[in-house]
């Protein structure tokens, strides 16, 4: 599987990942079925439903391999989420997620 060649930008990183227009919302649904986040697919969320969206289509689900690389793909805003918790939540549940057993599947609404 050929990934993207992200940068420090995201943006830019964005920019390569394909739109999500038709898509209302997504669910983020852990180990036990039970659904622990909702993102919409409106101003200040748009741009982590298309990374949610597209880490769990590539990668199969939000796995700690796609955590990182969800990391890297909200390149400065990353840095950003470390420096300030709970600014960024979509970003903080990725830094959490560094087991198997926190994998979140993705449902889109």
């Amino acid at each position: 599987m050929q990934l993207p060649s992200f940068n420090d930008k995201f943006s830019d990183n964005l920019a390569l990942l394909p739109a999500m227009d038709t898509v209302a919302a997504i669910e983020l649904i852990d180990q036990s079925g039970t659904p622990v986040a909702k993102i919409e697919n409106k101003p200040g969320q748009a741009g982590s439903l298309r990374v949610y969206a597209w880490l769990a289509e590539t990668l199969g689900a939000i796995t700690p391999e796609a955590a990182t690389l969800g990391l890297k793909i909200y390149a400065e805003h990353t840095q950003d989420a470390r420096a300030n918790p709970g600014k960024h939540p979509n970003i903080d549940r990725l830094f959490t997620i560094q087991t198997p057993a926190q994998t979140l599947q993705v449902k889109r609404l």
